[in-house]
């Protein structure tokens, strides 16, 4: 799997190292990426979602559903 959060779209971002002499060479930022569990009542079942901390925070403030709902108008998950 990519290394992109499905609720919030955020991925890998590239940057550089910058030494004390600023000798720069390329480096990667990843997102903080946890998967986790849901349990959709509709459904009676388990999905598993690769989210960030802040995907996280969306679904418990929002909901699953209603998060997943959002993320695929947005054209985050297809």
């Amino acid at each position: 799997m990519a290394k992109i959060c499905v609720i919030t779209g955020k991925g890998v971002q590239r940057g550089n190292h910058v030494s004390h002499s600023n000798i720069k060479t390329k480096r990667v930022f990843n997102p903080n990426l946890q998967t986790k569990r849901f349990w959709l009542e509709e459904e009676q079942e388990w999905i598993t979602l690769k989210l960030s901390a802040k995907g996280i925070k969306i679904i418990n403030r929002i909901g699953v559903k209603e998060a997943l709902k959002r993320s695929w108008e947005k054209g985050i998950i297809g």
